[in-house]
């Protein structure tokens, strides 16, 4: 069922995609003062915008249908993974099978904006006419021209204000305990925060892999495959100055994935080395103990 989940949010992602792309289709809005003005259609076209939005919520809608009739049948749980914390669903209900439904694709769909966000603060201004930097204009709009630092900022606050407003709602529901005071809440929503940062590992580890095959297996000279080594390239900055390179073989790649593993599984997970007992036998703390977001939302939510 995570799997068909997993799908049904691609599919859904490709018609919130095309939506908002779908104005900057230049056959759809066409004045005779260009070359391209000129052109038109081969045949009237009566698809609309809304088509997209209409056809979005019918696959929420059916997809919900399908985890209440199948998911308590299977005996299936549906769980939000969101790094500091996981929430669950009852799939033996209506009601919490769409919630899911509904949560689960603004899940995806806010992951599918943090990379477009990403890709935004990597940019160079000397490859502006590129197309594929021009796609993620598109789809981030005016937030594409702002600072960087307002850039990299808007993660925090977004997720963090976004999840202050759900929490009300899901405590209401049980779906998460009730926070004690309102500094709880906000405590609460701001590692909530933190931890979508952490939605950037996926995509920084696949552009290094595809980097990596690149440069061993000539695919052409494409656009996307000159684009992702110059995203690769500038992810590889701070390792720069490292002799990483043997030969023709070039391990920095390597060594960066390596190093956003373990910082990601820091960040979520802390540190702490091994448990330590006295000379009588008594349990002491662990004597380097570094909390990650799990134990910095247990921390606030007591």
């Amino acid at each position: 069922m995570s799997l068909i989940d997993f799908i049904l949010n691609l599919a859904g992602l490709l018609l919130w995609l095309n939506w908002r792309a779908i104005r900057f289709d230049p056959l759809a809005k066409t004045t005779p003062a260009t070359l391209t003005g000129t052109l038109r259609r081969a045949a009237p076209s009566r698809f609309k915008r809304w088509h997209l939005l209409a056809a979005l919520a019918a696959l929420l809608l059916l997809r919900a249908l399908l985890y209440w009739q199948i998911g308590s049948a299977v005996n299936w749980t549906a769980t939000l993974e969101l790094g500091a914390i996981a929430i669950s669903f009852r799939s033996d209900f209506f009601g919490r099978a769409l919630l899911f439904s509904l949560c689960s694709f603004t899940v995806a769909m806010a992951v599918t904006f943090l990379w477009l966000l990403f890709l935004s603060l990597l940019k160079r201004p000397a490859v502006e006419s590129d197309a594929l930097q021009q796609l993620v204009r598109a789809q981030l709009g005016r937030v594409d021209n702002w600072p960087r630092s307002m850039k990299a900022a808007l993660p925090l606050v977004a997720v963090a204000g976004a999840w202050w407003l759900l929490s009300w709602p899901f405590a209401r529901w049980a779906i998460v305990p009730h926070p004690a005071t309102a500094v709880q809440r906000l405590e609460q929503a701001l590692v909530i925060g933190l931890g979508s940062y952490l939605a950037w590992k996926s995509l920084i580890v696949a552009v290094l892999l595809l980097h990596v095959v690149n440069s061993y297996v000539y695919f052409g000279n494409y656009a996307f495959w000159n684009y992702l080594n110059g995203l690769a390239r500038r992810l590889l900055v701070p390792l720069r100055r490292a002799p990483l390179r043997v030969g023709r073989v070039d391990f920095a790649p390597v060594l960066a994935i390596v190093l956003v593993f373990l910082f990601a599984n820091f960040a979520e997970n802390g540190f702490k080395t091994a448990p330590r007992t006295d000379e009588q036998g008594k349990h002491q703390p662990p004597l380097i103990e570094i909390p990650g977001l799990v134990d910095l939302y247990r921390t606030v939510s007591r």
